[in-house]
């Protein structure tokens, strides 16, 4: 049985293949996406600093993955990193991080699984109309006929992206590498 809870060793790492270049200093577009928390939520109007971790998808446990999905460089590891968002949530928190979100083209019933199973404290956005992913022109791949984010995370400043951590790997370890990032903002 696969486990969801930790990152396979020996995985393939994704490689910077050059399609996040765009994003730093874009402001964001009024797209108001659906939450986990029954809110909609327009990144573009958010005040302070805002973490968005973008991940390709979450897989319920008992059920099996996509076919090749280890294969995919950088497609395993969602439950690891929303974890680490978790634990890691009060310290962002405490170095000036507004709002935590994670981001994926799931649809919102099936990410309120997730976020109740692993008492996430932040809310899953929902782009499952590819409205975001699109306008933003983040980076994707498919499988199974399926549009999916490659794993991206975004720093967003007063509705303007002014980080952009890409390619994310290993996943669990891109929460304490986002802490680092906001902590050291804080010590200028």
């Amino acid at each position: 049985m696969t486990s969801y809870n930790a990152v396979p060793e020996g995985l393939p790492a994704p490689e910077d293949d050059g399609l996040a270049g765009h994003l730093g200093g874009l402001e964001l577009p009024i797209i108001g996406l659906p939450s986990t928390d029954g809110r909609r939520i327009d990144l573009s109007s958010l005040s302070g600093r805002a973490v968005v971790y973008a991940y390709p998808r979450t897989g319920v446990p008992g059920e099996p993955l996509p076919e090749g999905w280890d294969e995919i460089p950088g497609a395993r590891g969602c439950t690891p990193q929303a974890c680490a968002f978790r634990d890691h949530f009060a310290d962002l928190k405490a170095a000036g991080v507004e709002h935590v979100f994670g981001l994926s083209v799931q649809d919102t019933d099936y990410q309120k699984e997730v976020a109740e199973r692993l008492h996430l404290p932040f809310p899953l956005l929902s782009d499952h109309r590819h409205e975001l992913t699109h306008a933003l022109r983040l980076p994707t791949f498919t499988v199974d006929g399926t549009l999916l984010l490659k794993r991206i995370t975004l720093i967003i400043e007063d509705g303007a992206i002014s980080h952009v951590f890409y390619p994310v790997f290993p996943p669990d370890r891109n929460a304490a590498d986002v802490l680092a990032h906001v902590q050291a903002l804080a010590s200028r």
